[in-house]
């Protein structure tokens, strides 16, 4: 399946830095549509407003973490099946077991460059 590359996708991130270098790299895989939320809260009202094609959520933030922001997606009907990639700078094995078991698509660990964040986005649309 072809990639969308007009579809959507939320970045989600309370480190403006960070949501700047992935919008950077989305750009640079043709990526253009990109909304950014500075955590879990912020994230879960753009999506009861916008349907997104992906969304690429950091783990760590306040209030609302990444993990428990894809607790709230995977329990609502309508977001359920929203393609979820979680991104961290901590590759504890038990983080990336209690992720898939919560439903996330895939899992990405800073640092990364374009190709990884590619390789990650295409697996998931792979599937």
């Amino acid at each position: 399946m072809a990639l969308d590359l007009s579809m959507p996708i939320l970045v989600v991130d309370d480190y403006k830095t960070m949501i700047r270098i992935i919008r950077n790299l989305l750009k640079q895989l043709g990526f253009e549509d990109v909304d950014e939320a500075s955590d879990g809260t912020e994230a879960f009202a753009k999506m009861k407003d916008r349907r997104y094609g992906l969304v690429i959520s950091d783990w760590n933030m306040e209030p609302m973490t990444g993990y428990e922001l894809l607790k709230h997606v995977r329990a609502d009907t309508s977001l359920a099946k929203t393609p979820f990639i979680m991104v961290t700078a901590e590759s504890k094995t038990e983080n990336v077991i209690a992720a898939k078991k919560a439903g996330v698509n895939n899992y990405i660990v800073k640092p990364f460059n374009a190709q990884t964040l590619k390789g990650k986005i295409e697996a998931v649309f792979n599937d």
